[in-house]
This record gives structure tokens, sequence and C-alpha cells, in this order.
């Protein structure tokens, strides 16, 4: 596994390693799944995917949700599949509620209720997502903690639970196995040293993806008329801001002011996840030669696999 915040090289690493190493990529994100979504997301490009065999990359039409228990089960079969090859899979990405998914396992909650999201959604509507997540605060103190104020769709759901079953969805998420037990896993995280030098690479690069496309890949989303602000797909960073400015919201100044800052702090949430997690080896990108030991250390343990 190599995990890390947006902006920190896991594509990057990865690649590298598949060229030299008998390795075929996993993608652990969530924006990657969706067709349509490239330039906002950093999707690899088809030739280098062309080259080196990725996994759970253009998997679902926008209009779709994805969840974590989908992404479980289609990262096994993506496993078995590699290693029914004869060869070793590396999970790469950001998205920690997939790794958590994977490494700890997914609790037993109950089927999603379209009426109790319709009523949740209407009482955000009269009260906003704050109040409702400052409830959440109430009834369940660690899922709200972990949870962003503004994250309308994981409210509703941990909201949702509480009310089905009378439990946090925290409580219920401590009983779970993790799908890779049998499984050998080493996994490593990218932890960038300096978060300054980060903030500003993702400001570059937020800007530099306007450069390549990323408002009119938005437009064209928002031109297929089956979207929406809260489809899932448009709930990832960037694409979010940049839809709102195309309905109105939002100049496009303030849009990309907003996506740059959204940016960092999701970068904050997963360094923030990772740090909680002591099963990841960290290795700062920002140090020279890091990338090339890890290489090293990781074709050693291939070797130790005959491999």
């Amino acid at each position: 596994m190599l995990a890390g915040p947006t902006g920190a090289g896991k594509s990057d690493w990865a690649s590298r390693l598949a060229e030299v190493a008998p390795i075929e990529i996993v993608s652990v994100d969530s924006a990657l799944v969706y067709r349509g979504l490239d330039v906002g997301s950093a999707k690899p490009s088809s030739a280098l995917r062309a080259r080196l065999p990725h996994h759970l990359i253009d998997i679902c039409d926008a209009a779709d949700s994805y969840s974590a228990g989908r992404f479980v089960t289609d990262a096994l079969a993506a496993i078995r599949s590699i290693h029914a090859r004869g060869r070793v899979p590396l999970l790469a990405g950001g998205t920690m509620l997939y790794f958590r998914a994977l490494l700890h396992g997914l609790a037993p909650l109950p089927e999603a209720s379209p009426l109790v999201r319709r009523e949740i959604d209407a009482r955000a509507a009269r009260e906003g997502w704050a109040a409702l997540h400052a409830e959440l605060a109430l009834r369940d103190p660690p899922a709200a903690a972990r949870i962003n104020s503004t994250d309308a769709q994981r409210i509703q759901r941990a909201l949702e639970v509480c009310y089905a079953t009378g439990r946090p969805i925290s409580e219920l998420q401590l009983r779970t196995v993790s799908a890779l037990a049998d499984l050998r896993v080493r996994a490593w995280a990218l932890v960038p040293s300096d978060r300054a030098v980060l903030h500003r690479h993702l400001e570059i690069r937020f800007l530099a993806m306007m450069k390549q496309g990323f408002l009119e890949e938005v437009r064209s989303l928002h031109r297929r008329g089956d979207l929406h602000a809260r489809t899932p797909s448009m709930r990832a960073v960037g694409y979010r801001q940049l839809w709102a400015h195309v309905v109105g919201d939002y100049t496009l100044q303030e849009a990309i002011s907003r996506g740059i800052s959204a940016t960092r702090q999701l970068a904050k949430r997963q360094l923030t996840w990772l740090r909680g997690e002591p099963a990841f080896v960290r290795l700062d990108p920002q140090q020279s030669q890091i990338q090339a030991s890890w290489i090293g250390d990781a074709r050693g343990s291939l070797r130790e696999l005959g491999l």
C-alpha cells in the first residue's frame, strides 16, 4: 500500500515502481473511479495506463454513486486477479475511507433509506448542514470529530444510521474485520515534512489544472443535464467549487481560491488520518533519494517472495 495526501506524488512513485517491478497498480481514489473526471482528478494518462496496468479507474459513470463497500469488493477482485497472474498489487491513493475499509473492515450498517435522506435534506435546507453536524456531535462525538461540518454526504449517512439503529455509527464501525486479514501487507505513507511547500505545490498544481482545461471539463459535465451539486462525483474537491461557479454561485476567481483552500484542507485531513495509522511506514517525499530508496526496499521485498 502507498498512501498519502493529495499532491504528495503517489501516482509518480507507483508508476516508477511499476516500471521496474512485477506490480500492477490498484487505485484507491474516489474520484478516479468516474469517467469524465480527468483533469481535476489528476487521472493517469491513457497512454500510461496502456503501458502500466492500472485498476479501478474509469469504472463508473459520473452520475453513479460509488461506496466504500463497493470499493472493497472491487479491490479484492483486482487483488485476486493480479495474484493469479503471478504479480503483486500496489494499492495507491489518498481516499482514506477506502484504506480504512480495507484495513479495518466495514460495519454491518443499515441500507440507505430514501425517505430518511429526504427528511435530512429538507432539514439541511432549512437549518444548514452545520446545524446537523452539531446534532451529530451530540449523538456521535467520534464521528463528528472526523467528519467535516460541510461534508453533507457523510453527515447525512451518520445521522441516518443513528436514526435507524439508535446507535452511533462510530460504535458500529468498531465491530469489523479486515478484508486483508489473510494477506501479507506492507504499507507506506508519503508524509511531506514541510507543509508550506506542500501547500504551495497544491496551489501551483490547481492553477496548472485550470490551464489544462479543468473548467471546461466541469462545464462539459454540467451540460450533460443529469448531474447536480449533490451528485457524489461533483462533491469531489475542485469539482464542487468549479461547479458552483458554473451555476453562478461564485466568480471564477472565488471558485479557484475556494478550490485551492479545499485541496489544502483535504491534505490536512488525510495527514491527520495517517497519524493515527501506525501500520504505515512514513516517508518524506521532499527528501532527495528517498524515492529511489523506497523502490529498492520494495523490490527487495518482492525478491523475498521470489518475484
